[in-house]
């Protein structure tokens, strides 16, 4: 999508964002373009996961009022503190944005942060697609470096979920859970899930992208595009989400918790993590080449996962593992 489509449809967000009905004649005179172009660029939107209704002689209009991030209202909120945060319309991913940028050597910023509007090729753990559609949800990544390289990232993606869960305890009072590895429950549906990618060595220097997709206020047809129980953070805290404010907290909050563990590791975390555990002494099954079942017994001072089973208590690391409630 060329530049000028994507400023072009900014603009044309900005005047449906109030959530009252337009006149397709009106937003064409505003934006300089012809009624087919505006029902072009609706059609697009739509695509995206926006709920805007079409109704004979009265226009579009936004199913609800809608809050765009505003780089300008992020860099206030920030008040010069922390790392800098650019603000994308439409990417395909954050993380391989965030990504090319640290390869390219554009950032090397501790806590520089990248977050967009949509993501046509978000990407979750192990390959999945993320849905991700326009203005509906938090697709956030971070940069972070590891001085000890690759082996000092064991427990990473949980202390992020820690971040998140103490950010909404404190911001929101909603009491969400931890599901090792890396997602955030809330009331036993998922609310948000963590990508972190690596480019380093094993005892060298480790580039770090922490992703985050949290569903913020998901559209009704969101329903028809995720395989799982899911919320959003709209519902789950009975409040209207700031995501520009959100996105300032977030990195905060993230910066304060991994500046502790690259000096400390995972193991000042570990009883934080038992606290929020969604499966703390439940019967679990733990999905990979084989199932092993057991209770979850928390994770241990490297962010293992502990399994009380038939043979004893076993640790298991991430990779390609699984974990989900027992039967």
């Amino acid at each position: 999508m060329s530049k000028a489509s994507l400023v072009t449809q900014r603009q044309l967000l900005s005047a449906l964002s109030h959530g009252e009905f337009q006149s397709g004649q009106v937003l064409a005179e505003t934006l300089g373009l012809s009624r087919t172009a505006i029902a072009n660029h609706i059609q697009q939107l739509q695509q995206l996961g926006l709920d805007i209704y079409k109704v004979r002689g009265r226009g579009y209009c936004l199913a609800e009022s809608l809050t765009l991030l505003d780089a300008a209202k992020i860099s206030q909120l920030r008040q010069s503190s922390g790392a800098d945060i650019l603000v994308q319309n439409i990417t395909d991913s954050t993380n391989s944005q965030l990504m090319q940028k640290v390869q390219d050597g554009l950032v090397n910023e501790l806590g520089y942060t990248l977050v967009a509007e949509a993501q046509t090729a978000g990407r979750g753990r192990r390959g999945r697609n993320w849905y991700s559609p326009f203005a509906a949800s938090l697709y956030f990544s971070m940069y972070w470096r590891l001085e000890q390289g690759i082996q000092a990232a064991m427990g990473l993606s949980l202390v992020v979920a820690i971040a998140i869960a103490r950010l909404l305890k404190q911001q929101y009072q909603v009491d969400a859970k931890v599901k090792w590895p890396n997602d955030v429950y809330i009331d036993g549906k998922k609310l948000c899930g963590i990508l972190v990618e690596l480019a380093g060595q094993a005892h060298a220097g480790c580039d770090v992208i922490i992703g985050i997709g949290m569903n913020i206020r998901l559209p009704q047809q969101a329903l028809g595009n995720i395989d799982q129980k899911y919320i959003d953070l709209t519902i789950a805290s009975g409040q209207v989400i700031e995501r520009n404010l959100l996105v300032v907290l977030l990195q905060k909050q993230l910066m304060t918790l991994l500046t502790q563990f690259s000096h400390t590791g995972f193991s000042s975390f570990v009883d934080e993590f038992n606290q929020y555990n969604q499966y703390r002494d439940k019967t679990v099954k733990l999905i990979g080449n084989t199932e092993i079942r057991g209770i979850c017994l928390g994770v241990d001072q490297q962010g293992a996962l502990l399994i009380e089973t038939a043979a004893g208590v076993q640790a298991y690391f991430g990779g390609e593992l699984s974990l989900r409630a027992g039967d």
